[in-house]
């Protein structure tokens, strides 16, 4: 990731939950092609690990954790 760009996710990710998402609305909306539907069986999975969040039944893992956790060659340079 360039440091510009890391710059304006750092932004982002400070926003409020709703900017955020307004935020990533409106970048979806800016491309040229709209992203396949998800399968009712993502949206369940999504639904799913959505509340599991929100009740605190898990926790989530930063970012940078993960990302410092991922093995060289798999996307954990860029």
């Amino acid at each position: 990731m360039s440091p510009t760009t890391e710059q304006v996710l750092q932004a982002a990710l400070s926003l409020p939950p709703g900017d955020r998402f307004e935020l990533l609305e409106a970048l979806l909306a800016a491309e040229q092609s709209p992203p396949a539907p998800l399968e009712e069986t993502w949206r369940d999975v999504v639904r799913r690990r959505s509340e599991e969040l929100d009740s605190g039944a898990v926790k989530g893992i930063p970012w940078a954790e993960v990302h410092e956790r991922m093995p060289r060659g798999t996307g954990r340079d860029g």
